[in-house]
């Protein structure tokens, strides 16, 4: 096997894409995709989410420090992809996508009621990086939807059709391929 050596770049796929929901300070909500998401630390439980300034959430995510990570589905993948690409500066996206807005918890952004997880944070940090700043959150309540919900009380997160992104493109995920610790579990 050969490699070819290719330009130094974001290759760390596959991806989640989500779709982030935020309400600026009239109360006016957005809806913005994005895709550099994740966990930093899990106690206390943070999460990062980076934006380009000049993006139309960009200044309401640094006025209120809120916003609602939103987990996505195949079910989803167009109005994940529409939430992207278009402004809200000139469109409702709510409308657009039909979507529902679900009452947060804690903060004042609405969540994604479609969506089977909903992320509500609160920014500690903004650290500017070059092309997009990492908005450093941490996670001040989680929504899951009940229907994800096995009989253990386990979250089962496939049944829902997540999807991720990557390179350009989304996909669905099918297929169980190992649980943790599988690859040193004793064998019976």
């Amino acid at each position: 096997m050969s490699k070819i050596q290719y330009k130094p770049g974001n290759m760390l796929y596959p991806l989640p894409a989500v779709m982030v929901s935020c309400r600026d300070q009239e109360g006016k909500d957005n809806i913005l995709t994005i895709a550099w998401t994740g966990t930093i630390c899990s106690d206390p439980p943070m999460v990062y989410i980076s934006v380009r300034p000049e993006r139309y959430s960009y200044h309401i995510l640094k006025e209120t420090g809120e916003f609602v990570i939103n987990l996505t589905t195949k079910e989803l993948t167009y109005a994940t992809d529409y939430c992207g690409v278009r402004s809200g500066r000139q469109t409702d996206k709510w409308a657009d996508m039909h979507l529902t807005r679900q009452p947060s918890k804690v903060v004042q952004a609405p969540a994604i009621a479609e969506s089977p997880v909903n992320i509500e944070c609160r920014v500690t940090e903004v650290i500017p990086l070059g092309s997009h700043d990492m908005f450093l959150a941490e996670v001040v309540s989680v929504s899951v939807d009940d229907r994800y919900i096995d009989e253990n009380n386990k979250f089962q997160l496939q049944k829902a059709n997540p999807m991720v992104y990557s390179h350009g493109e989304y996909y669905d995920l099918k297929e169980l391929l190992g649980t943790f610790g599988y690859s040193v579990k004793k064998k019976k």
